[in-house]
């Protein structure tokens, strides 16, 4: 009797394995279309620039005061961080330049990511999501518009163009922030603060962390229109592709972090 109930344990566990292993790829399959409609409908006419526009405006714009508020207090906190660290081998004055590698190849894009995803992921999903329970998507295809091509390329461009641009602003004001801390609260010599930073900062970690915000844009816009596109069983599923939509953002932003890093550090 004991053995029966193992044998039955060990079998449910197995079955749950695999329909958790076929979910998986059922789903990495259908966002793969997803993207390859993306890319066949990106290039088709009409182009439809006040669509991206109004994106842009929506992802950009509307993410800048959150973007500001974090990157100043990044910058700070890292600075302070960094300095006690550094301050017990009395290299105080590379404190300026480790930040801003910090911020350059991994803080900036990485953070600037979490939050759009968070921010604007989920916009997207919920706004397309209503649209569909409400059979918005519906009218616009017997009105013989695409509806990918209306609501997810506009806004998959537009933050594959916005984030690395709001990477761009996290990474001045978070050095700003841990220049302000450093001269004026740690009071590390200004001249050393940027000599080092002259010394040690290179173009290519900026465009490290450029193409990772590209990236994290891209990857962010497309499983948020993607979920949205899913949702199904009126406010209840829109709830439900909301939320996949903000969490597989963020871990899809910390998952591709990695690999991109491999990837990067072998040709900048």
């Amino acid at each position: 009797m004991i053995i029966q109930k193992i044998e039955t344990k060990i079998k449910t566990r197995i079955e749950d394995l695999g329909k958790y292993v076929i979910d998986g790829v059922d789903g990495l399959g259908a966002i793969t279309l997803f993207t390859a409609r993306f890319f066949y409908w990106s290039v088709k006419k009409p182009f439809r620039n006040h669509l991206l526009f109004e994106q842009l405006y929506f992802i950009g714009n509307k993410s800048m005061m959150i973007i500001l508020l974090a990157g100043m207090f990044t910058g700070m906190v890292l600075a302070t961080q960094t300095y006690f660290g550094f301050k017990l081998i009395n290299v105080d004055s590379l404190v300026g330049a480790i930040v801003a590698i910090s911020l350059s190849k991994e803080l900036a894009p990485v953070l600037t990511g979490l939050i759009v995803a968070g921010r604007a992921g989920s916009a997207m999903a919920a706004q397309i999501g209503s649209m569909k329970v409400t059979e918005q998507i519906d009218a616009l295809e017997v009105m013989g518009i695409n509806s990918v091509q209306y609501l997810a390329v506009p806004r998959i461009i537009a933050a594959t163009i916005a984030v690395p641009m709001l990477s761009i602003v996290f990474l001045f004001i978070g050095n700003f922030g841990s220049w302000l801390v450093g001269t004026k609260t740690l009071m590390i010599d200004e001249s050393l603060f940027f000599s080092k930073l002259g010394d040690f900062m290179y173009v290519a970690d900026i465009a490290q962390g450029v193409i990772k915000a590209s990236v994290f844009g891209f990857v962010i816009a497309v499983i948020g229109t993607y979920f949205g596109f899913q949702v199904e069983k009126g406010a209840v599923g829109v709830g439900r592709g909301t939320n996949l939509a903000v969490v597989w953002g963020m871990i899809s932003v910390l998952i591709l972090d990695y690999f991109l890093t491999s990837f990067l550090v072998k040709i900048l």
